[in-house]
């Protein structure tokens, strides 16, 4: 198995980023390199632009799932690498160009070793929305093929190459989306009083907002509330009739998560009342918190710390967001982070991760689903 390879893999798919649901030549990719494998041990079904391929064991006694997500973000790639995005508007900043080569990989190994235990690889689509593995999980085949331990990744660009961190528990948090219309009355700037202006509601709301964590949250507890984007208006003289805020909630409960809710729609009909205006919510895609099987997690965290060239950091639990969870949720297992020592961080345009973590990850996964 070369490595180099993957690499090869790993730099064509981070040319064809797709959005959630819209990765149709990705899938495709995919597909045709899993049926140039060997497929004596292998099954493969396809659900929406998503794919599951099951390796048969040669004495299972349990499906041993492994998740990759596949999808892109709707951003603008800043590097200057000779693969970079053909997808203008486009990029694998989250680092699922990583995620699905290091799969294909694991996945190459024991098309032509079999395992011991069956192995079923997800590849995953929309995991940066509007979310993939909650409807992934409520799809016939996983009703009928549900597997009895799952693990994933994610690449980490502050830790280095060769470095795996994790912990047992809550390792990322319950997340929710934020979309807020306001709409009231335009008008002439000149003429104020003849209107409800959106920019000053949306405003008054934003600054209102701040209270929630600092007034409402457990201090013993964590909560954030981010609002990224802000948009109202047609023109500088013209009062705005219309206006929309963007945000994110993440909580470390799940209380939490109901009474910033909670708290931000109280706050919205206040606004409705003060500024004479109609406001609509839409929470938009909920990720619920990735827990980490303890047990489970224990047997890895143990298993890496007996391999050489392999540094094990027990990390504190992290505010990212991750679909992952929902299979969590159901179905014991773990996420861990991939050192990939990048100077830039997940979701920026100029992430360019050590592909050395991609024969390093692969080399580590291959070998504990052969400890199991």
């Amino acid at each position: 198995m070369m490595s180099n390879s993957f690499i090869n893999i790993r730099r064509k798919l981070h040319e064809i980023p797709e959005l959630g649901f819209e990765e149709t030549k990705t899938q495709q990719y995919l597909l045709t390199y899993i049926e140039s494998l060997p497929q004596q041990y292998l099954t493969i079904d396809t659900w929406k632009t998503g794919i599951f391929v099951k390796v048969a064991g040669s004495a299972p006694s349990k499906v041993v799932a492994y998740r990759a997500d596949i999808d892109g973000l709707p951003m603008v790639e800043e590097t200057n690498l000779s693969f970079k995005s053909t997808h203008e508007g486009k990029m694998h900043g989250c680092g699922h160009d990583f995620h699905m080569s290091i799969a294909l990989g694991v996945l190459t190994y024991f098309a032509e070793n079999q395992p011991k235990e069956s192995l079923l690889f997800i590849f995953q689509p929309a995991e940066e929305g509007p979310g993939g593995a909650k409807p992934m999980l409520e799809s016939d085949y996983l009703k009928n093929n549900r597997p009895d331990r799952i693990i994933a990744l994610h690449i980490a660009p502050e830790y280095p190459v060769g470095t795996v961190a994790t912990k047992e528990g809550l390792l990322f948090a319950n997340t929710s989306e934020l979309f807020i219309d306001f709409k009231g009355k335009g008008g002439h700037a000149a003429y104020p009083h003849t209107a409800n202006d959106m920019v000053v509601a949306s405003s008054h709301f934003v600054t209102q907002l701040q209270s929630i964590v600092a007034r409402n949250i457990n201090p013993l507890d964590s909560a954030v509330v981010t609002i990224g984007k802000i948009s109202g208006g047609t023109k500088q003289n013209i009062i705005a009739e219309n206006a929309r805020v963007e945000g994110t909630l993440r909580t470390l409960s799940m209380s939490s998560m109901h009474n910033v809710k909670k708290r931000i729609a109280s706050l919205v009909k206040g606004i409705e009342e003060g500024f004479d205006c109609c406001a609509t919510i839409d929470f938009g895609a909920n990720y619920c918190q990735v827990y980490n099987n303890e047990a489970i997690t224990r047997q890895f965290m143990n298993f890496v710390e007996s391999r050489k060239c392999t540094e094990l950091i027990e990390c504190k639990e992290a505010m990212t967001g991750e679909d992952f969870g929902y299979f969590l949720a159901e179905i014991p297992g773990f996420m861990f982070w991939l050192g990939v020592n990048s100077e830039h961080g997940l979701h920026s345009g100029k992430l360019n991760p050590d592909e050395e973590a991609i024969p390093f990850a692969i080399g580590l996964v291959v070998d504990y689903f052969k400890s199991l």
